[in-house]
């Protein structure tokens, strides 16, 4: 259902402002180039049997909330950042900076963080939440503020317009009955830039959590992290509110995972990242789309599969985003299989056993429909897969980025089936690796290249 004039109008009206709020010039470093921000993601790999158990505890949950009635003057309508949580951002928040890690997730936008309201904090250890008190530049938005309209509001929150400390207070449920609530405030965060210096931004919104509950925000699949950098296409995620600053686009590179030693990836915000992909010409595009359902989400839209150069026979209509809200495909960093339609996997399976000329392993893998024993081949040859993506492009990542070392000797295709009809596509953080993504929002597009960022 479309939005009135009026209701569009006062939403046009209020992101204004909230750009106006945070927005800056593009910083130049002293060589006169535009600098763009670096930030070094940490990886924890999980074992196989983890890695599936959270993807879809993950996907149950966001295709859960992508039908889930949520009010239309917030866009906020993200995605839960439940997850497998491998990637993470140290982000340092505050005055004197406090080193906190977060999950960086781009099917989420809230930014927020376990937080203490102690007054003695000897108890708590360094890192372990954001000492609210112990900044200088620490401030709650007021109920009233316009940016208090961007986060979802507890159910009986009411706004004291009257009085001088009256907080904005947020209430973030995920569809697994998991919350985390607090004050949605801003603070200084304290970030390295492509030149090697610091850059200290002001007024960068974040929920700061008092109460956090639930298997989505704590547990195994967060491994240790205090809080979840958003990412997605919504005015408060971290990408948003950077990009303003910074060229509104960003990137990463996932590096191979299996590499020993394992080298650095990388989260850049901003729009000169010449130094990661030199040569335009070494970027192929595909248009990022939109779901009015849930706009946080990177859609983008896979035209065919093949295997070994051979178009498979799939219906075009498996990959369509319906005008119900369903299916397309999502990029996600937060998952680590790739996860296609039921009919698309289907064919795609057969394929690869078809031209498999491996032997099974001898004990069964129970969660793969696909499993060789490479035992005593160095360079085991396996199938290629490509996607031919909108805009005339084509992704095709090597093997080892769909076939994952269960076990010593043993890989696996590492593909699963959306079984649900209301489900999407997901091109997880496995096949991402050792390609340069680059989301564009400005052109609503997405690059990709493994020229800087991966092995040739």
């Amino acid at each position: 259902m479309a939005l009135p004039f009026s209701s569009r109008f006062s939403l046009l009206l209020l992101l204004m402002l909230f750009v106006t709020d945070i927005c800056n010039a593009l910083p130049v470093a002293q060589n006169g180039t535009v600098e763009y921000l670096k930030l070094r993601l940490l990886h924890i790999k999980p074992s196989p049997s983890e890695a599936i158990s959270f993807d879809f505890h993950r996907l149950s949950v966001l295709f859960s909330a992508l039908h889930t009635s949520q009010s239309l003057k917030s866009p906020v309508v993200s995605g839960a950042s439940t997850g497998s949580g491998q990637y993470f951002v140290d982000l340092r928040l505050g005055t004197p900076p406090q080193k906190l890690l977060l999950v960086a997730d781009t099917g989420s936008d809230l930014v927020w963080v376990q937080c203490s309201a102690c007054r003695d904090c000897s108890r708590h250890s360094p890192g372990s939440s954001f000492l609210a008190r112990q900044s200088t530049t620490f401030s709650p938005h007021h109920c009233y503020d316009s940016a208090c309209q961007l986060v979802p509001l507890p159910r009986h929150h009411r706004c004291n317009h009257t009085r001088l400390h009256s907080p904005c207070r947020y209430e973030y449920s995920y569809a697994d009955g998991s919350v985390t609530s607090g004050f949605f405030s801003k603070e200084t965060t304290t970030l390295n830039t492509s030149s090697g210096r610091e850059a200290r931004l002001k007024g960068i919104a974040f929920g700061c959590a008092f109460r956090i509950s639930g298997p989505s925000v704590s547990g195994a699949s967060f491994n240790g992290a205090h809080g979840v950098m958003g990412l997605g296409r919504g005015p408060i995620s971290l990408s948003s509110q950077l990009g303003r600053r910074f060229g509104n686009k960003f990137s990463y590179c996932l590096m191979d995972h299996t590499l020993s030693p394992p080298p650095t990836s990388y989260l850049l915000i901003g729009g000169a990242q010449n130094d990661v992909a030199p040569g335009k010409g070494r970027v192929r595009y595909t248009p990022l789309h939109t779901n009015p359902l849930s706009p946080t989400f990177y859609y983008i839209e896979i035209q065919s599969v093949s295997v070994d150069g051979v178009k498979l026979l799939i219906d075009p209509s498996v990959w369509a985003l319906d005008e119900h809200g369903n299916g397309g495909t999502v990029v996600d960093s937060g998952t680590t299989l790739t996860f296609l339609p039921e009919p698309a996997y289907r064919q795609i399976l057969s394929a690869m056993k078809r031209r498999v000329r491996l032997p099974s392993p001898v004990e069964p893998t129970p969660d793969f429909d696909l499993c060789v024993n490479v035992s005593g081949i160095e360079h085991p040859s396996l199938p290629r897969l490509s996607f031919k993506l909108e805009g005339d492009s084509v992704f095709s990542p090597p093997p080892r980025n769909y076939f994952l070392d269960i076990e010593d000797d043993v890989k696996c295709l590492a593909l699963q089936a959306v079984m649900t009809p209301s489900g999407f596509s997901v091109i997880g953080n496995l096949m991402q690796q050792g390609f340069l993504l680059e989301f564009d929002k400005d052109k609503t597009r997405l690059g990709f290249s493994r020229h800087g960022c991966a092995l040739p």
